[in-house]
Protein backbone atom coordinates (compact mmCIF):
# COMPACT_ATOMS: atom_id res chain seq x y z
CA UNK A 1 0.00 0.00 0.00
CA UNK A 2 1.45 3.44 -0.88
CA UNK A 3 2.38 5.47 2.45
CA UNK A 4 2.04 9.24 2.23
CA UNK A 5 4.81 11.51 1.08
CA UNK A 6 5.03 13.49 4.65
CA UNK A 7 4.66 12.94 8.18
CA UNK A 8 1.80 10.45 8.29
CA UNK A 9 2.75 6.78 8.48
CA UNK A 10 0.90 3.91 10.24
CA UNK A 11 2.85 2.54 13.36
CA UNK A 12 2.67 -1.21 14.41
CA UNK A 13 2.96 -2.72 17.83
CA UNK A 14 1.70 0.39 19.90
CA UNK A 15 -1.74 -1.49 20.67
CA UNK A 16 -3.26 -4.79 19.74
CA UNK A 17 -5.33 -4.28 16.80
CA UNK A 18 -8.92 -2.89 17.72
CA UNK A 19 -7.83 -2.20 21.07
CA UNK A 20 -6.95 1.56 20.75
CA UNK A 21 -8.54 3.72 23.50
CA UNK A 22 -11.02 5.31 21.73
CA UNK A 23 -13.63 3.86 19.33
CA UNK A 24 -14.17 6.79 17.70
CA UNK A 25 -17.64 5.37 17.07
CA UNK A 26 -18.82 9.31 18.04
CA UNK A 27 -15.72 10.49 15.92
CA UNK A 28 -17.05 13.96 15.13
CA UNK A 29 -15.92 15.99 12.47
CA UNK A 30 -14.98 19.57 13.29
CA UNK A 31 -18.11 20.84 11.43
CA UNK A 32 -19.97 18.90 14.05
CA UNK A 33 -20.94 15.89 11.75
CA UNK A 34 -20.83 12.14 12.25
CA UNK A 35 -17.38 11.16 10.92
CA UNK A 36 -15.80 7.58 10.49
CA UNK A 37 -14.80 5.15 13.24
CA UNK A 38 -11.60 4.37 14.85
CA UNK A 39 -12.74 0.65 14.60
CA UNK A 40 -13.58 0.91 11.15
CA UNK A 41 -10.32 -0.42 8.08
CA UNK A 42 -9.28 1.90 6.98
CA UNK A 43 -6.46 3.38 4.53
CA UNK A 44 -3.17 4.71 5.65
CA UNK A 45 -3.52 7.11 2.20
CA UNK A 46 -2.35 10.65 4.34
CA UNK A 47 -2.55 14.02 3.22
CA UNK A 48 0.66 14.38 0.87
CA UNK A 49 0.43 18.42 1.69
CA UNK A 50 0.75 17.73 5.63
CA UNK A 51 3.09 20.33 7.30
CA UNK A 52 5.65 18.11 9.25
CA UNK A 53 5.20 19.43 12.45
CA UNK A 54 3.63 18.77 15.87
CA UNK A 55 0.92 21.15 17.12
CA UNK A 56 2.25 24.13 19.16
CA UNK A 57 2.17 24.16 22.88
CA UNK A 58 -0.22 26.65 24.62
CA UNK A 59 0.76 28.38 27.79
CA UNK A 60 -0.12 26.65 31.54
CA UNK A 61 -1.55 29.05 33.63
CA UNK A 62 -1.13 28.94 37.21
CA UNK A 63 -2.76 26.11 39.10
CA UNK A 64 -3.18 25.07 42.87
CA UNK A 65 -1.54 21.89 44.04
CA UNK A 66 -4.29 19.06 44.05
CA UNK A 67 -4.46 15.83 46.57
CA UNK A 68 -3.52 12.46 45.81
CA UNK A 69 -4.99 10.85 42.93
CA UNK A 70 -6.21 14.61 41.75
CA UNK A 71 -6.36 16.66 38.57
CA UNK A 72 -4.50 20.24 39.72
CA UNK A 73 -7.28 23.25 39.27
CA UNK A 74 -6.74 26.11 37.60
CA UNK A 75 -6.85 29.22 39.92
CA UNK A 76 -7.41 32.10 37.14
CA UNK A 77 -11.10 32.20 36.81
CA UNK A 78 -10.58 34.62 34.28
CA UNK A 79 -8.69 32.57 31.83
CA UNK A 80 -10.65 29.96 32.00
CA UNK A 81 -13.45 32.17 31.23
CA UNK A 82 -12.09 34.08 28.42
CA UNK A 83 -9.86 30.82 27.16
CA UNK A 84 -13.64 29.15 27.14
CA UNK A 85 -15.00 32.07 25.12
CA UNK A 86 -12.39 32.03 22.65
CA UNK A 87 -11.99 28.24 21.70
CA UNK A 88 -15.75 27.20 21.93
CA UNK A 89 -14.80 24.84 24.81
CA UNK A 90 -16.90 24.52 27.93
CA UNK A 91 -15.40 25.41 31.09
CA UNK A 92 -15.43 22.37 33.02
CA UNK A 93 -13.86 19.96 30.24
CA UNK A 94 -11.22 23.37 29.55
CA UNK A 95 -10.44 22.69 33.31
CA UNK A 96 -9.86 19.03 33.14
CA UNK A 97 -7.94 19.45 29.49
CA UNK A 98 -5.59 22.04 31.47
CA UNK A 99 -5.63 20.00 34.90
CA UNK A 100 -4.56 16.84 33.34
CA UNK A 101 -1.68 18.59 31.11
CA UNK A 102 0.04 20.34 34.30
CA UNK A 103 -0.47 17.02 36.14
CA UNK A 104 1.42 15.31 33.20
CA UNK A 105 3.99 17.83 32.64
CA UNK A 106 5.06 17.24 36.85
CA UNK A 107 5.08 13.90 36.47
CA UNK A 108 6.20 13.09 33.36
CA UNK A 109 8.13 16.34 32.50
CA UNK A 110 9.68 14.65 29.01
CA UNK A 111 6.21 13.68 27.65
CA UNK A 112 5.34 17.16 26.50
CA UNK A 113 1.64 16.76 26.11
CA UNK A 114 -0.19 19.94 25.10
CA UNK A 115 -3.76 20.44 26.93
CA UNK A 116 -4.55 21.89 23.09
CA UNK A 117 -3.86 17.96 22.34
CA UNK A 118 -6.27 16.29 25.04
CA UNK A 119 -8.86 19.18 24.31
CA UNK A 120 -8.80 18.51 20.18
CA UNK A 121 -8.98 14.80 21.39
CA UNK A 122 -11.76 15.96 23.08
CA UNK A 123 -13.47 17.76 20.13
CA UNK A 124 -13.39 15.09 17.61
CA UNK A 125 -14.48 12.62 19.68
CA UNK A 126 -17.67 13.95 21.57
CA UNK A 127 -17.70 17.68 21.06
CA UNK A 128 -16.21 17.92 24.36
CA UNK A 129 -18.93 15.51 26.19
CA UNK A 130 -22.04 17.71 23.70
CA UNK A 131 -23.31 14.78 21.99
CA UNK A 132 -27.27 13.80 21.66
CA UNK A 133 -27.92 16.38 24.17
CA UNK A 134 -25.35 15.76 26.70
CA UNK A 135 -23.32 17.73 28.79
CA UNK A 136 -20.51 17.64 31.22
CA UNK A 137 -21.57 19.10 34.81
CA UNK A 138 -19.94 21.06 37.04
CA UNK A 139 -19.17 17.35 39.11
CA UNK A 140 -17.12 16.61 36.22
CA UNK A 141 -19.94 13.89 35.33
CA UNK A 142 -21.86 13.58 32.08
CA UNK A 143 -25.47 14.96 32.79
CA UNK A 144 -25.96 10.94 31.00
CA UNK A 145 -24.09 8.25 30.09
CA UNK A 146 -22.10 8.99 26.41
CA UNK A 147 -22.21 5.04 24.60
CA UNK A 148 -21.14 4.58 21.47
CA UNK A 149 -22.31 1.79 18.64
CA UNK A 150 -21.33 -1.77 19.02
CA UNK A 151 -18.22 -3.17 17.56
CA UNK A 152 -19.48 -5.87 15.86
CA UNK A 153 -18.20 -5.62 12.80
CA UNK A 154 -20.41 -4.01 10.16
CA UNK A 155 -20.28 -1.58 7.96
CA UNK A 156 -15.77 -2.50 7.78
CA UNK A 157 -15.38 -1.51 11.52
CA UNK A 158 -13.21 -4.01 13.29
CA UNK A 159 -15.27 -6.46 15.29
CA UNK A 160 -14.70 -6.31 19.02
CA UNK A 161 -16.27 -8.80 21.42
CA UNK A 162 -17.58 -7.84 24.78
CA UNK A 163 -14.66 -7.91 27.41
CA UNK A 164 -16.60 -6.18 30.99
CA UNK A 165 -19.34 -8.61 30.84
CA UNK A 166 -21.64 -4.90 30.08
CA UNK A 167 -20.28 -3.44 33.38
CA UNK A 168 -19.22 0.26 31.15
CA UNK A 169 -21.18 -0.10 28.18
CA UNK A 170 -24.28 -1.77 28.75
CA UNK A 171 -23.53 -4.64 26.09
CA UNK A 172 -22.43 -8.09 27.10
CA UNK A 173 -21.86 -8.94 23.36
CA UNK A 174 -19.63 -6.69 21.94
CA UNK A 175 -17.78 -3.35 23.32
CA UNK A 176 -18.81 0.37 23.14
CA UNK A 177 -16.54 3.02 23.43
CA UNK A 178 -17.99 5.19 26.51
CA UNK A 179 -17.72 8.91 27.96
CA UNK A 180 -16.16 11.82 26.89
CA UNK A 181 -12.88 10.72 25.67
CA UNK A 182 -14.33 7.49 24.47
CA UNK A 183 -12.60 4.97 25.86
CA UNK A 184 -13.18 0.94 24.88
CA UNK A 185 -13.84 -0.87 27.89
CA UNK A 186 -10.84 -3.52 28.03
CA UNK A 187 -8.74 0.09 27.56
CA UNK A 188 -10.65 1.64 30.05
CA UNK A 189 -9.95 -1.44 32.66
CA UNK A 190 -6.09 -1.30 31.88
CA UNK A 191 -5.57 2.51 31.60
CA UNK A 192 -8.66 4.25 33.56
CA UNK A 193 -7.06 6.46 36.44
CA UNK A 194 -8.98 8.28 39.25
CA UNK A 195 -8.69 11.82 38.28
CA UNK A 196 -11.41 13.63 41.07
CA UNK A 197 -10.03 11.83 43.95
CA UNK A 198 -12.77 9.96 44.64
CA UNK A 199 -11.32 6.57 44.75
CA UNK A 200 -13.02 5.94 41.72
CA UNK A 201 -12.08 5.56 37.85
CA UNK A 202 -15.10 6.74 35.87
CA UNK A 203 -14.61 7.06 32.10
CA UNK A 204 -18.15 9.11 32.25
CA UNK A 205 -16.35 11.77 34.36
CA UNK A 206 -14.45 14.13 32.46
CA UNK A 207 -11.77 14.38 35.12
CA UNK A 208 -10.65 10.65 35.36
CA UNK A 209 -11.38 10.54 31.46
CA UNK A 210 -8.82 13.42 31.41
CA UNK A 211 -6.25 12.23 33.35
CA UNK A 212 -6.81 8.43 31.98
CA UNK A 213 -5.82 9.82 28.29
CA UNK A 214 -3.14 12.17 29.33
CA UNK A 215 -1.33 9.62 31.17
CA UNK A 216 -1.92 6.64 27.73
CA UNK A 217 -0.61 9.44 25.45
CA UNK A 218 2.52 9.73 27.03
CA UNK A 219 3.17 5.98 28.09
CA UNK A 220 4.27 5.49 24.52
CA UNK A 221 7.02 8.47 25.13
CA UNK A 222 7.37 12.22 24.22
CA UNK A 223 5.26 13.64 22.01
CA UNK A 224 7.51 16.83 21.42
CA UNK A 225 8.76 15.73 17.95
CA UNK A 226 6.00 15.14 15.00
CA UNK A 227 6.62 11.83 14.98
CA UNK A 228 6.11 11.23 18.64
CA UNK A 229 2.71 13.04 18.37
CA UNK A 230 1.80 11.25 15.38
CA UNK A 231 2.42 8.17 17.13
CA UNK A 232 0.57 8.93 20.46
CA UNK A 233 -2.56 9.71 18.58
CA UNK A 234 -2.49 6.97 16.50
CA UNK A 235 -2.41 5.09 19.11
CA UNK A 236 -5.75 6.49 20.55
CA UNK A 237 -7.34 6.48 17.33
CA UNK A 238 -5.37 4.26 14.39
CA UNK A 239 -6.36 6.42 11.53
CA UNK A 240 -4.83 9.29 9.59
CA UNK A 241 -8.14 10.54 9.04
CA UNK A 242 -8.58 10.84 12.97
CA UNK A 243 -4.73 11.88 13.34
CA UNK A 244 -5.54 14.93 10.91
CA UNK A 245 -8.66 15.75 11.90
CA UNK A 246 -7.03 16.28 16.02
CA UNK A 247 -3.77 18.41 14.63
CA UNK A 248 -6.35 20.94 12.57
CA UNK A 249 -8.37 21.26 16.24
CA UNK A 250 -5.15 21.71 18.42
CA UNK A 251 -3.73 24.39 16.30
CA UNK A 252 -6.89 25.94 15.60
CA UNK A 253 -6.74 26.02 19.82
CA UNK A 254 -3.96 27.76 20.02
CA UNK A 255 -4.24 30.19 17.46
CA UNK A 256 -7.76 31.15 19.11
CA UNK A 257 -5.86 32.26 22.28
CA UNK A 258 -2.87 33.41 20.50
CA UNK A 259 -0.83 31.20 23.15
CA UNK A 260 2.22 29.86 20.87
CA UNK A 261 4.54 29.75 23.37
CA UNK A 262 6.03 26.73 24.92
CA UNK A 263 4.66 25.57 28.53
CA UNK A 264 6.53 26.70 31.25
CA UNK A 265 8.91 24.36 33.01
CA UNK A 266 7.62 22.13 34.88
CA UNK A 267 8.98 23.50 38.14
CA UNK A 268 6.04 25.56 37.90
CA UNK A 269 3.54 22.68 38.00
CA UNK A 270 1.99 21.87 41.40
CA UNK A 271 3.75 18.86 42.39
CA UNK A 272 0.89 15.82 42.97
CA UNK A 273 1.41 12.41 44.63
CA UNK A 274 1.58 9.41 42.45
CA UNK A 275 -2.12 7.62 41.97
CA UNK A 276 -2.02 4.29 44.17
CA UNK A 277 -3.88 1.02 44.07
CA UNK A 278 -6.70 2.72 46.60
CA UNK A 279 -6.97 5.84 43.30
CA UNK A 280 -8.12 3.77 40.49
CA UNK A 281 -10.39 0.77 39.84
Amino acid sequence: MRRPAKVFVAIAGMVAAGLAVGSGTLFLTLAGQAGQSQAQEQSQEGDASREEAAPDLPLLPPADPAGRGELPQVVDSEWLDATAEATGIPRRPLQAYVGAAAWTADRMPSCGLGWNTLAAIGQVETNHGRVDGTRIQDSGDVSQPIVGVELSGGSGMRTIEDTDDGELDGDDQYDRAVGPMQFIPHSWAMHGRDGNGDRKADPQNIDDAAMSAAAYLCAGGSLNGSQGWENAVLSYNDSLDYVQAVYDAAQRIVEATGEGSPAPPAVTIPATDEPTADDET
